[in-house]
């Protein structure tokens, strides 16, 4: 079953629950999907009444804060060795190949790697936990943290909630369209085949030679 369609058979409150509880997760430093929950809740939410994007968006930041907020403490109190001990259990996502672009990443931009690592998967999940490895003055991780997951979560449903909308009243639009198109490419394919097999008639046919 896709992912909005097991969204679009629990209630409301539930939506909300699993898209926080999703992204929170990963945002921990678990290699979950969370940007495609995002995105199947929001573009739900453009055809479900019952599922307020403002409502569903400020699920979305606040498990992404807090959820980096905790793998902030977790990595800061666990190390280098909690980042060995999670490439032994998610050696695809946390390599020594993968630490070390995000680590530089980190010493390269600072703060900025917080924020615009929300935009990118790999940096999204290393965020937090390697923030508290790196001892980042929490301080600036808190207002990198805070303002990256407001305008990628908060960004990211609006977004899609607004294209979802767009997109229904195309498609209903579309619906009709393609339906007059339709008509108009039968009725030219039966006047068609009528001229063709009115020229057919006319021309006159070869004498064979024993006639």
């Amino acid at each position: 079953m896709h992912v909005q369609e097991w969204l679009d058979t629990v209630p409301a409150a539930a939506v909300y629950a699993v898209v926080a509880l999703v992204i929170g997760l990963e945002s921990l430093g678990i290699p979950l999907p969370g940007e495609i929950i995002l995105v199947s809740a929001a573009l739900l939410s453009s055809q479900h009444g019952g599922i307020d994007p403002v409502v569903l968006g400020a699920c979305a930041s606040a498990g992404a804060v807090i959820g980096d907020s905790i793998g902030y403490a977790i990595g800061r109190k666990g190390g280098r060795p909690l980042l060995a001990w999670l490439g032994r259990k998610f050696p695809k996502h946390f390599s020594e190949g993968h630490v070390s672009t995000a680590e530089r990443s980190f010493q390269k931009w600072g703060m900025w790697a917080v924020f615009f690592g929300r935009f990118v998967a790999l940096l999204r999940i290393f965020a937090g936990p390697l923030a508290g490895v790196l001892r980042m003055p929490y301080w600036k991780f808190l207002i990198a943290n805070v303002l990256g997951g407001i305008v990628w979560a908060g960004g990211t449903t609006a977004v899609i909630y607004y294209v979802g909308v767009v997109a229904e009243d195309w498609l209903k639009r579309f619906s009709w369209l393609g339906l007059v198109v339709a008509v108009l490419i039968g009725i030219a394919s039966v006047l068609i085949v009528k001229r063709r097999a009115s020229k057919a008639q006319q021309t006159p046919e070869p004498v064979t030679a024993g006639e």
